[in-house]
Parts: C-alpha cells; sequence; structure tokens
C-alpha cells in the first residue's frame, strides 16, 4: 500500500498515554524536517483554543471500508463529532478504484471556520491488501492531514516529537508507481472467479454457479477491459397439488472495452457485447458501440465532483428464442444512446443525477428515457434527508415474443411483459439530537433482532 500526502510530509504517528500525539521519526534529520513543513506556513488566523481542547473532527464516508469505530479507536486524541455544525474539520473520504484492481482513497480536509482550512491526501491500497491492510493505511493517512491541521490551527500542544530507534527501512521496500519500474506484465491485470452456491428448503431448491474471467489494463492515457462469463441456475419447487416446477436457466456473454484520452475533457472509447438473454427472448445478441464522452470538470476531480455528456451509436445484432411482435426471428439495428450526468460530494451532501435517453435509428417512436438519481442531504443540525429514485418511459422492446407469457414465466418474471413505464423511489428522513461527541467504541454484546420463527 501505498500513501502519497499532496504537497504535505508523512511520517508514522501515534498517540501517546495522556492523549497527546507522538510524531516518530527514524533519524533526528527527518525531526528538523518534519518541524518545518508543519510550521512552515503561518497558523490560521483563528482564536487560541485553550490549552486541553482537541480539534473536533466530523467523518463523511461511505463504502465497506468506512469504519468509523475503527478510526475512532485509532486516532483518538481528537473529538469525533456527529454533526458538521459542531466540527472544526469536515473529513470526506471518496474512493475509486485503480488499474490494477487496487482502490485509490482520497482524504480532503475542509476547515468548517470563517478562516477556512484545505488540505488533501492519498492512500493507495493494492488489489492484493487485505481490509485490515487497507483500514490501517486510510488510518494512518488520515492521522498525518489532522497532525497537519493541529499544528496549523492552534492545538500544536498534542503534538510531540519522539524519535524511534532501530534499523532504517530498506529503500527496496518501499512501494514504487508503475511509471517508474519495468512491468513484466504491462500494467495487464487477470482475475478468475468462481462462485457454486445452494440454498433450499424442505419444498425450494436453487443450485447457481457464476463463473468469470477478466482482463484489464490501465494507464494515464489507455482503458481497456474484457469479460467472459457464465450464469447457470436450476430452481426446483414443490407445488401444493404434488407437482415439481423445474426451470433450468443458462446465460453467456462477453464485454469488451477500450477507451482513450483523447484530451484534457475529452474520451473516445468502443465498447462491444455478445450475449444471450432469455428474459429479453434473445438467444443472441451482438452489439457494437463507439463512445464519446466530455467531462465538464477536469477527470482528476471526479471523486469529488463530475459533470460528463456520453454519446453512443452502433448496430445492435439480435437473434431471438421465439418470433416477435414485429415477425422477427433475428435482424440488425442501429441503436443511438445520450447520457448525461451529475455527481458530486460537497460538505452539505452528496447527490448523483443521470438522465439518459436511446432509439432505435430506424424508427424515432422506438425510444427509452429514463432519469435516476440519489441524494443525502444535510437540511439543518441533525436533519439528513435521503432519497434514490428512477423512472424509465419504454418504447423500444422490439424483442417482444408474439407468444405472450403464460401465468408462471408471468409470476416468475422470467419473460419481460409489455410496459410503457416503471419506477423506483425511496425516501429516508433522519433526525439526530443529543450529545455532540462520539468518541467513545464499546464492542459488547452485538445483538442482532429477536426473531421468533
Amino acid at each position: 500500500m501505498t500513501t502519497t500526502v499532496v504537497h504535505r510530509a508523512a511520517f508514522p504517528i501515534a498517540a501517546g498515554p495522556s492523549g497527546r500525539l507522538l510524531v516518530t521519526a527514524w533519524q533526528p534529520a527527518l525531526i528538523l524536517a518534519a518541524a518545518f513543513l508543519l510550521l512552515g506556513r503561518a497558523p490560521l488566523p483563528a482564536q487560541q483554543p485553550p490549552s486541553d481542547a482537541r480539534p473536533n473532527i466530523f467523518l463523511d464516508c461511505e463504502g465497506d471500508l468506512c469504519d468509523p469505530d475503527y478510526f475512532r479507536t485509532e486516532i483518538p486524541w481528537v473529538n469525533w463529532v456527529r454533526q458538521r455544525q459542531d466540527a472544526d474539520v469536515h473529513l470526506i473520504v471518496t474512493s475509486e478504484e485503480t488499474g490494477g484492481g487496487g482502490r485509490v482513497y482520497r482524504i480532503d480536509l475542509l476547515g468548517t471556520a470563517d478562516a477556512g482550512y484545505e488540505d488533501r491526501l492519498l492512500h493507495t491500497a493494492q488489489s492484493t491488501a487485505t481490509d485490515r491492510e487497507t483500514l490501517d493505511g486510510i488510518a494512518y493517512t488520515i492521522g498525518i492531514g489532522l497532525l497537519r491541521f493541529a499544528s496549523e490551527s492552534g492545538f500544536g500542544q498534542l503534538v510531540d516529537f519522539v524519535e524511534r530507534g532501530g534499523p532504517e527501512t530498506d529503500p527496496a521496500e518501499r512501494v514504487v508507481s508503475g511509471t517508474e519500474v519495468d512491468d513484466p506484465w504491462n500494467f495487464w491485470v487477470f482475475s478468475l472467479r468462481g462462485t457454486p452456491r445452494i440454498t433450499g428448503e424442505k419444498t425450494r431448491r436453487v443450485r447457481r454457479v457464476n463463473l468469470n474471467a477478466n482482463a484489464s489494463r490501465v494507464t494515464p492515457d489507455w482503458k481497456s477491459t474484457f469479460s467472459i462469463w457464465m450464469v447457470a441456475i436450476r430452481t426446483e419447487i414443490d407445488l401444493p397439488g404434488g407437482d415439481l416446477y423445474l426451470d433450468d436457466f443458462r446465460a453467456y456473454g462477453t464485454d469488451h472495452f477500450v477507451g482513450y484520452a483523447l484530451a484534457d475533457h475529452w474520451s473516445l472509447g468502443m465498447q462491444s457485447q455478445v450475449r444471450t438473454h432469455r428474459r429479453l427472448n434473445q438467444k443472441v445478441r451482438a452489439q457494437l458501440s463507439p463512445a464519446l464522452e466530455y467531462s465538464v470538470f477536469p477527470y482528476e476531480e471526479a471523486t469529488r465532483r463530475a459533470l460528463t455528456v456520453l454519446y453512443q451509436v452502433g448496430p445492435s445484432y439480435q437473434r431471438y428464442n421465439e418470433e416477435t411482435i414485429y415477425e422477427e426471428t433475428s435482424e440488425v439495428r442501429w441503436k443511438q444512446l445520450m447520457e448525461v450526468e451529475l455527481a458530486q460530494r460537497q460538505p452539505w451532501g452528496n447527490t448523483s443525477v443521470t438522465l439518459s435517453g436511446s432509439s432505435y435509428l430506424h424508427d424515432r417512436d422506438l425510444f427509452r428515457l429514463s432519469l435516476s438519481g440519489n441524494a443525502a442531504l444535510r437540511i439543518a443540525r441533525g436533519l439528513e434527508i435521503r432519497a434514490d429514485g428512477r423512472i424509465a418511459w419504454v418504447q423500444d422492446q422490439i424483442y417482444l415474443s408474439a407468444k405472450g407469457l403464460t401465468e408462471a414465466e408471468a409470476l416468475l418474471n422470467i419473460k419481460e411483459r409489455a410496459q410503457s413505464f416503471n419506477y423506483t423511489l425511496g425516501i429516508t428522513l433522519t433526525v439526530n439530537f443529543g450529545s455532540i461527541y462520539n468518541n467513545v467504541v464499546n464492542n459488547r454484546m452485538r445483538l442482532g433482532p429477536l426473531s421468533f420463527n
């Protein structure tokens, strides 16, 4: 794993017995260098806090490896608060996947005082890192950022420099970037995955197998992915009359994408796909779609804000299991798609909105228009609203079977039915009040809900 501090110094950190921050250095020279970097800029023009004060930190992160309890345990020398309005620093953690299958975690520290404060750090977790290794790296990087804030914002009394003995780190052990090495794999990453699963009860049994093979290569200018997959599902249901319902489902497919960084705000790509799709009455579907994308904001800012416009157009070959409502058993049709996506992660909340429209070129009346989005907004202190939804207007079901559906196929959703729209909507309103502090971690008796089965 690699920790990159943008315009900052990186050195080990720990909490001492008194709650003060201990900065351990390998050499006295590093102590002097660290002190220079920490104190080289004038403190923020804010009122000096009391000598026993600790900075208040509001953590804003999501995902599988967002573990507030872990961060509170590893960084106990600050106050973790539940509301942004009570914080000295709004700590935002976002991430995106790297070409090698790992993840880059971007850590932004935004001061909430009138004087303002802003800092950014990066931590790279390799694809082979365990969750613990990744969490350690994220916590380490957060600690570095909080150390910088403490030294510049009047909390310097929390910082001690302590030299730690021992041999120096072997330079060969440091993690280097791909541009610094002769990579025998030429940036290619391969993965194979197989997932058998069995579930059942007395009257119902399901056996499922997923197989997947992937290859990907990502460089600053090129991005390429290739995958091939198979899904097999066998379902057996004992019906009340003594009959047995049996369904065997098989699906196969391959997907490929190659993209090129055309300019600072432009990307060019090609996407192809071959697959089966029983629910859509497609024995074989093969598509080829060139794509062009424009990004209003620099791509480097995508983890915090993004506004992109994507256009795709290309032919689609479809061979059907059953004759369609348009009396076709196979056909080649050209299809176009345009998609606009806006995503933001700001101190006031997170939003993502996508507007997508597609149509067949041979008949513009065959179209699909969809609007989807999600948001988490902090309306006021302790008041948050979350919403997600999607609505689509559907007029392009050229694949529908002329035979229609049986009752079992309709109930089990095996085949798609004619429709003109579909939607989903969910809203959550949360009100929090009480103590502003969130420092204590208690892992005792993690009980689940009572069950009366």
